[in-house]
């Protein structure tokens, strides 16, 4: 069974910096497009910033030049390094991964999300 688990949330303080982490595990075959998406109170989810396999990156426009997603492939893990942060930035955080299991299809995996409060 697929997981990502993800780590380092938090409260901060405005122009303040926190780390993401996300790890997956299980019986893993392969590991494609990895992101973060966001979800704050009233608000749909969204997307911040996706990594792709071949190493580029897309970054939504709110978070760009603040924000730095990154990719370990033998860790099995993305990361997403946040910097002057916004009460804007207020929300859920979700990692999410393309994955191929050892048994079984190409499929969209959450994690269980990370709560992130910008607030003085």
């Amino acid at each position: 069974q697929v997981q990502l688990v993800e780590s380092g949330g938090g409260l901060v303080q405005p122009g303040g910096s926190l780390r993401l982490s996300c790890a997956a595990s299980g019986s893993i075959l392969s590991i494609y497009d990895m992101g973060w998406y966001r979800q704050a109170p009233g608000k749909q989810r969204e997307l911040v910033a996706s990594i792709f396999s071949v190493g580029s990156t897309y970054y939504a426009d709110s978070v760009k030049g603040r924000f730095t997603i990154s990719r370990d492939n033998a860790q099995k893990s993305v990361y997403l390094q946040m910097n002057s942060l916004k009460p804007e930035d207020t929300a859920v955080y979700y990692c999410n991964a393309v994955i191929t299991p050892i048994s079984g299809w190409k499929n969209n995996y959450w994690g269980q999300g990370t709560q992130v409060t910008v607030s003085s």
